[in-house]
């Protein structure tokens, strides 16, 4: 098994590394799309956290991109702009990125990391909120725009805004256990569905949405498998983004959040389960 260390960047060297990895882990075929060298240099000058993952022959394997920003009202956080991993060394990596993302943030005062994630896809909202203990009360339109990068190409890059409060008992507490959702009471699992899904030869369908339930709580299904879906039939992938962009929406307005994540890989989809008043000290 190789050994894999973790350390801040600082190099010209470095951040040209970071921007090869850049382009292999999510295909960019344009310089636009990625951070330049320059840009690591100004912002690690001034509080981005910028982490590598090398291994055993000191080959940057892995990478963590946080910058300092501001919400409205004043609040300083980490806006976390990047994370990625090769991926013979995924499984694992990617979590220590983010332990480490964080330790470095709380020992510079920050108690909030903040980034966006395409809600349609399945496991990297199991990773943000079932294993880090993230939540989401915003979603943003078509982000990004037209992107390069093989990953998101067909459907607008619309995107939850993972809010990471770093230093609160509820993350703490995720950290620190085994990261399956726990059904905490009968109400919890027995929440009504937002959407009705359903397979449909190769792919989940979505059949129909109600976006007029009061529940306290609530669960928003999503398929696995989006970015295959974007290639291989991409108006349903454009069907569900238009779907999902409509209830999370609609129900945002009305003072939902996401606090966590059920993922069913062997059905082929994971559930959101929206709260209108999470209790996440």
């Amino acid at each position: 098994m190789s050994t894999i260390t973790i350390r801040n960047l600082t190099t010209f060297d470095e951040f040209r590394q970071v921007m090869e990895l850049e382009r292999q882990v999510w295909g960019f075929s344009d310089v636009l799309d990625m951070v330049p060298p320059v840009v690591f240099r100004i912002t690690v000058k001034r509080g981005a956290i910028l982490l590598g993952a090398f291994d055993e022959r000191d080959r940057m394997v892995g990478f963590s991109y946080s910058l300092v920003g501001m919400k409205e009202g004043g609040k300083v956080l980490q806006w976390s702009h990047m994370t990625g991993v090769l991926p013979e060394h995924r499984g694992g990596l990617g979590h220590r990125l983010k332990l480490e993302q964080r330790h470095r943030a709380l020992e510079m005062g920050f108690d909030l990391i903040e980034w966006t994630f395409d809600p349609l896809q399945a496991m990297n909202a199991h990773f943000n909120m079932t294993k880090l203990g993230c939540v989401a009360e915003e979603y943003h339109r078509n982000v990004y725009g037209e992107s390069t990068s093989a990953l998101h190409k067909g459907t607008p890059t619309d995107r939850l805004v993972a809010q990471w409060h770093i230093a609160k008992p509820h993350v703490v507490r995720r950290l620190e256990s085994v990261p399956e959702l726990r059904f905490r009471t009968h109400e919890v699992a027995e929440a009504p569905l937002v959407n009705q899904t359903a397979m449909a030869g190769t792919w989940r369908t979505c059949a129909s949405i109600d976006l007029d339930r009061e529940d306290r709580r609530l669960w928003v299904e999503i398929p696995t498998g989006f970015t295959e879906m974007q290639h291989q039939a991409p108006d349903l992938a454009l069907t569900w983004r238009m779907h999902t962009r409509e209830i999370f929406e609609t129900y945002f307005s009305r003072g939902y959040r996401v606090v966590d994540f059920a993922l069913d890989r062997p059905a082929g989809f994971g559930r959101y389960l929206l709260v209108t008043d999470p209790e996440t000290d």
